[in-house]
């Protein structure tokens, strides 16, 4: 008589870590995002659709996402730049300067706003020159786009920094070996090696720059149709008992955030399916 065997797992109680991982995750995600489509669902077309388009949302809309944009642009060249540094350079200095990067991650939103309020006011060490050159950038969007690209700047480089440490700097070599310029080097080998990770950082840059309310209701001036982010006008319609036109835009901004991730994974899966075939 055959004996089954039973087979092992590498790691001892995958089950129970398994069910207990996706609890956590339904209780922590899953059901307060869940509980805020329902509650949005709940008011009705008509409510929801003039709550997410009256005219100070929507202008809360257009800076919102343009400044988001506009400041993962800025990460997405200058943190390619921060982690080729950091990879492919060794300088005094270079362990602090990589520290620095983490520091919009450890330093409370609230603080960072302050400090660049301070920095950057017209009484500032930098908004001093700066308005002199008839540039302003204190309770300005432009102010908006500088404290979005301070705290999106890390999720850039540290996306992709293991990616360039991967990367061999012999096939670079290789390449050039073989012909290639050293700009068609970086466009054929190092771009298509590092563009998943790189569109990955700049969405979670982006994602995060939808969102963020603490380090820009400082320095932003919270002026209405102006300088006024989406989060204030979330945060304002719930000071004024507002439940229903808070919960719209929440969730107009929650909608946006999964589109944009969704939009990622496909081109993660393009680019692996193209390297694939390569």
């Amino acid at each position: 008589m055959m004996r089954l065997q039973r087979r092992h797992s590498v790691l001892p109680g995958f089950g129970l870590t398994l069910g207990f991982s996706l609890f956590y995750l339904c209780l922590v995600v899953l059901i307060p995002l869940a509980a805020l489509a329902l509650k949005a669902a709940s008011f009705g077309w008509g409510s929801w659709w003039s709550a997410t388009t009256a005219p100070r949302v929507l202008a809360s809309y257009r800076l919102t996402f343009g400044a988001s944009l506009a400041a993962a642009l800025v990460n997405a060249v200058f943190g390619l730049v921060v982690a080729w540094v950091l990879v492919r350079y060794r300088f005094p200095g270079r362990r602090v300067v990589d520290a620095l990067v983490d520091l919009p991650f450890a330093l409370p939103t609230a603080v960072a706003g302050i400090a660049l309020t301070s920095l950057y006011a017209e009484t500032g060490w930098l908004g001093r020159p700066l308005a002199s050159l008839g540039l302003k950038v204190a309770f300005t969007p432009i102010g908006v786009g500088v404290a979005l690209v301070f705290i999106g700047l890390p999720f850039v480089v540290r996306t992709l920094q293991p990616v360039l440490e991967a990367l061999d700097p012999e096939v670079e070599e290789a390449a050039a070996s073989l012909g290639a310029s050293r700009l068609d080097a970086v466009w054929r080998v190092v771009l298509p090696a590092i563009a998943p990770a790189w569109l990955t950082g700049v969405a979670l840059a982006f994602a995060r720059a939808l969102g963020e309310y603490g380090s820009v209701v400082f320095i932003s001036g919270n002026m209405p149709m102006r300088t006024e982010i989406a989060p204030l006008v979330i945060m304002t319609k719930l000071e004024q008992y507002d439940y229903a036109g808070a919960t719209a835009i929440a969730v107009t901004l929650l909608v946006a955030s999964f589109l944009l991730l969704g939009a990622i994974n496909v081109l993660q899966a393009w680019s692996a399916r193209r390297g694939a075939v390569e």
